[in-house]
């Protein structure tokens, strides 16, 4: 796919994985739409030309009228995080925070099954999962289990897809507002989670973006999973 001219919507888009994934598409000619709960986020921080809308991936509501008021569209990246994940051990750990966790689940079964009718048929779509979902640390059972059912969604529903493609990317540690706004108190917590890994340092959210618009541009993958986590899966 060349990317010159073709209109793209990148959901989670004003911050992080999103917003340096919206710039990288802006940036090779794309037509973006970055949508999310607090657009205002990215005021400053991005590319000229990106249209910023207030949209959240649970409303499906509002989905749909984004989605169809911006049809026909060639792309749909969801980087949104759905909601609150919660963290620890599960056998102390209340259920109801873990089904809660399962938020970023559907905001992307909403998002693939409201945009799918508006995509042209040779779109494409990426989600984004996580590394835990297929080597958790201790403390990350929500978090594995929401991104397996995130990859195990995307390679049952691409037959159902094609000619449309449908692909994840699995960041690992990722140096993104997530992990607080103190800068100093968040580097020396992302040296120490990588520091055992075989590229001992947090990755960038533009190194995953690359990911993603990879998998956007080249026209033979589908339901398939690539990994951006510095060998957290080889540590």
């Amino acid at each position: 796919m060349i990317l010159q001219g073709k209109r793209a919507i990148v959901l989670g888009g004003s911050s992080g994985i999103g917003l340096a994934t919206t710039n990288q598409l802006a940036s090779e000619g794309a037509i973006v739409i970055a949508a999310s709960r607090n657009p205002q986020r990215a005021q400053g921080h991005i590319r000229a030309g990106v249209e910023l809308q207030a949209c959240d991936v649970q409303d499906r509501v509002a989905l749909s009228a984004l989605f169809a008021a911006s049809a026909p569209f060639d792309i749909l990246v969801n980087a949104a995080t759905g909601g609150p994940r919660t963290r620890g051990p599960f056998l102390e750990m209340d259920l109801d925070g873990y089904r809660n966790s399962f938020a970023k689940l559907w905001g992307y079964t909403n998002a693939v099954r409201l945009a799918a009718e508006h995509m042209d048929a040779r779109g494409t779509i990426v989600l984004v999962s996580g590394t835990p979902a297929r080597r958790a640390k201790p403390g990350q059972v929500s978090l594995a289990s929401v991104g397996g059912a995130v990859e195990a969604f995307c390679r049952a529903v691409a037959p159902e897809l094609a000619p449309r493609r449908i692909n994840v990317v699995s960041p690992g540690i990722i140096d993104t507002p997530m992990f607080g706004d103190d800068v100093a108190a968040r580097q020396e917590r992302l040296a120490e989670a990588t520091a055992q890994h075989p590229i001992p340092r947090p990755g960038t959210a533009d190194e995953v973006a690359a990911a993603i618009v990879f998998l956007v541009k080249n026209d033979f993958v589908t339901g398939t999973t690539v990994d951006v986590d510095g060998g957290w899966l080889l540590s």
